[in-house]
């Protein structure tokens, strides 16, 4: 796996895998996990070529504490993304992606309103600025995405159709832990405790699901669900028109999302038909 800093060391070595196959794209902030290994896996079993990025990308932080507390393991990182099958792994300093001077933004509405978007203000502007630059880096014929962030999968979606980026958006199945719990970077600062209450996030979502099969109201179900968990939005969205139930909630002074489409289940790690 070759490491590279710079934009110009990147598109070097990219030069060949450009000529000659499809590169396939990981973008990610680091803190890897199996969620990401997965993506990472699939791409190289799809493409010619693999790269990915490990980028904190402070445009879509906007609380300062959470951008600082955000887990940084960078030799941990390159050494998983190597034995996943990265050919290529970007880790751009700050002033790499934006540059002195810089002062172009990326405004998006439609799939980035409501949810994440109203209780993360400008934080769908910034995924959508740093993702156009990184696409504009790497040029991919595919990127990789991962349904936990399903308004983010929207958004970008809705990113590439309307700035006709020539770029396929593959969306990768949720991997969950052994108790239903999505991986994320961010489950790593809960406890013991906290990691045994963020299990009622999966419960909540099969709850739905169950709901949902008999006709029954899927949000009501999920918040009998979550019990003492008190979330800070539970609602069904839709992301290119799937009905999707997304929630978002504190464990101690960790925020968790997850969702889950309540026509394709699967897609959400999930079943309609298993309990939790």
């Amino acid at each position: 796996m070759r490491l590279v800093h710079t934009t110009a060391e990147l598109r070097a070595v990219l030069a060949g895998p450009h000529r000659t196959g499809r590169l396939a794209f990981v973008p990610t902030m680091g803190a890897l996990h199996e969620g990401h290994v997965r993506l990472m896996r699939l791409a190289r079993t799809e493409c010619d070529a693999v790269a990915a990025s490990i980028f904190v990308n402070p445009a879509q932080f906007n609380d300062p504490a959470d951008l600082a507390a955000y887990p940084r393991p960078e030799a941990r990182d390159a050494a998983m993304a190597a034995e996943a099958g990265v050919d290529v792994l970007f880790v751009p300093a700050a002033d790499e992606v934006y540059k002195q001077g810089h002062a172009t933004s990326v405004v998006v509405r439609g799939a980035a309103i409501g949810f994440e978007g109203d209780h993360r203000p400008g934080h769908f502007d910034g995924v959508a600025l740093v993702c156009t630059k990184l696409f504009a880096m790497v040029q991919p014929h595919v990127a990789y995405f991962g349904q936990k962030d399903a308004q983010q999968v929207a958004v970008i979606r809705q990113v590439v159709r309307d700035l006709n980026l020539p770029i396929e958006i593959r969306v990768v199945p949720t991997v969950r832990d052994e108790h239903g719990l999505a991986l994320s970077s961010r489950n790593a600062r809960l406890s013991p405790a906290e990691v045994a209450r963020a299990h009622a996030i999966p419960r909540a979502l099969q709850a739905a699901l169950m709901a949902h099969r008999r006709g029954t109201d899927p949000v009501a179900a999920a918040r009998r669900a979550l019990g003492t968990l008190t979330p800070e939005y539970l609602a069904v969205a839709v992301f290119d028109g799937v009905p999707t139930i997304v929630v978002a909630v504190r464990v101690g002074g960790v925020r968790l999302i997850d969702n889950v489409p309540l026509d394709y289940p699967d897609l959400a790690g999930l079943s309609d038909r298993d309990t939790l």
